[in-house]
């Protein structure tokens, strides 16, 4: 199965998209540019200025607007599209990477080294009271992370384990129990962002392999989608029908005219549809 590309090379380094109808279509973020890109209906691409040289991820509110992580925290877009960041939650040369949208409402999100540090990095929590909790600590790039549709999962990576790893849920405590889910080590790439669909399949996409895969509830590479770039960031179900699967690609350190389709965005019907339900900030 091959993904069609359906823009041009318009990002640096996109990452993290997301559907939603709070949106009326996709985001995902062109992250070391500072910018949010949503796709019309048409197929058309508006970038949005966002108040960071880094927003690494952006999900809808129950406001009617999102909320963002940025370079060292983060921010609400408000439903008329003004931006009210939060202070910062440290100094030093390290960035906020990936995330998702809690069972209970909260935005979870990771962060990473900008000279990937092994340990370096961490898990941060955002309630929809604005407060802020570090979760989870001793990381290095954290990466991927969703979950199931019955709030009681989650699926997450943190790049340089080579696993997809899962947790269980508690609101309280936030992420527990951690264990390995997929060992893609022997697999070409490196685990990046993910997604799942309705049927509780995991799909991955991998960095530096030119593939999304496709893994079963067991953990199993059950489907490989090629795509042209490749570095493959992340993926997410999106349109009408949540039946398309659309894929982030990146020219980050890539050299003039080395793999020019990178930066595009790309989509494919895979045969299996993404979770009815979405999860909003706030909830």
């Amino acid at each position: 199965m091959h993904a069609d590309r359906i823009t041009d090379s318009l990002c640096h380094h996109a990452e993290g998209p997301y559907w939603s109808d709070e949106w009326g279509g996709l985001r995902w973020v062109d992250m070391l540019a500072g910018d949010i890109m949503h796709l019309g209906p048409r197929d058309e691409v508006r970038r949005i200025e966002a108040p960071s040289p880094v927003v690494a991820c952006v999900r809808p509110a129950s406001s009617g607007g999102a909320v963002l992580a940025l370079e060292k925290g983060f921010a609400f877009e408000d439903a008329d599209g003004s931006f009210v960041p939060l202070p910062p939650l440290w100094d030093g040369p390290i960035r906020m990477n990936e995330g998702a949208i809690a069972p209970d409402g909260s935005f979870l999100c990771g962060s990473m080294a900008y000279g990937a540090t092994p340990g370096a990095a961490s898990m941060w929590r955002l309630r929809p009271d604005s407060t802020t909790t570090e979760i989870l600590t001793d990381l290095t790039i954290s990466n991927g992370l969703a979950f199931s549709a019955d709030g009681t999962r989650a699926f997450y990576v943190d790049t340089p384990t080579g696993r997809v790893d899962q947790f269980g849920w508690d609101d309280e405590q936030g992420l527990v129990e951690r264990r390995p889910f997929a060992d893609l080590t022997s697999q070409d790439g490196h685990p990046d962002g993910l997604t799942l669909d309705s049927e509780g399949n995991v799909w991955v996409a991998m960095h530096s392999g030119h593939q999304v895969l496709g893994l079963d509830p067991e953990g199993q590479v059950a489907e490989r989608i090629a795509v042209g770039p490749r570095q493959v960031t992340a993926c997410t179900f999106g349109g009408e029908d949540r039946s398309t699967l659309f894929i982030t690609t990146s020219r980050e350190n890539l050299a003039d005219g080395e793999d020019p389709e990178a930066g595009s965005l790309f989509v494919v019907q895979p045969g299996v549809r993404g979770p009815a339900d979405e999860r909003v900030f706030g909830g």
